[in-house]
C-alpha cells in the first residue's frame, strides 16, 4: 500500500463515489478537507488538454498542524497533507496519501518525526476503510 510518496488504495468504488466516502474516511480520524485542487478543469482551462478526473484534496488534523507548528513554524511548507483521489484506466478510484515520514520526518526534528508517524498512521486508517 505504500508508493514512493505515499500511501496507495485501489478502490472498487468509482470516481464519484470514491469523492464522496474519502471525506468521511478522513473526518474519522481528526481530518478535514481544507482545500480541493481540480487538476482535470485547471488543465483544461490553462492548458487546453483533456486529462483524466484528478482532484488534490487538502487534509488538515488541526491539533497535530498546531502541534507541528508549534514545534516548527516552517512545517508549514509541508502542510496540509494532500489526499489524491484519481480515476483509475479501469474507471475505478485510486486514493493515494501523503507519507509524512517522507516529509515532516526528514527534517531531523524527533518531536516532528514523532508527530509524522502519528500522522501517517491516522491516514492510513483512514485509508484503510475505504473500498
Amino acid at each position: 500500500m505504500t508508493t514512493t510518496f505515499g500511501i496507495r488504495k485501489p478502490l472498487r468504488a468509482t470516481y464519484d463515489g470514491a469523492l464522496a466516502l474519502v471525506p468521511e474516511a478522513l473526518k474519522s480520524e481528526g481530518f478535514g478537507i481544507l482545500t480541493e485542487i481540480d487538476i482535470q478543469s485547471t488543465l483544461k482551462q490553462k492548458l487546453g488538454v483533456d486529462f483524466r478526473r484528478y482532484k488534490i484534496l487538502g487534509a488538515c488534523n488541526p491539533p497535530l498542524a498546531h502541534e507541528a507548528l508549534q514545534t516548527d513554524l516552517e512545517v508549514g511548507l509541508m502542510l496540509p497533507c494532500n489526499v489524491v483521489v484519481y480515476e483509475g484506466d479501469d474507471g475505478r478510484a485510486v486514493v493515494l496519501a501523503i507519507d509524512p515520514t517522507r516529509t515532516m520526518a526528514a527534517t531531523g526534528n524527533a518531536k516532528l518525526a514523532q508527530l509524522a508517524e502519528t500522522v501517517k498512521q491516522k491516514l492510513t486508517r483512514a485509508l484503510e476503510k475505504l473500498e
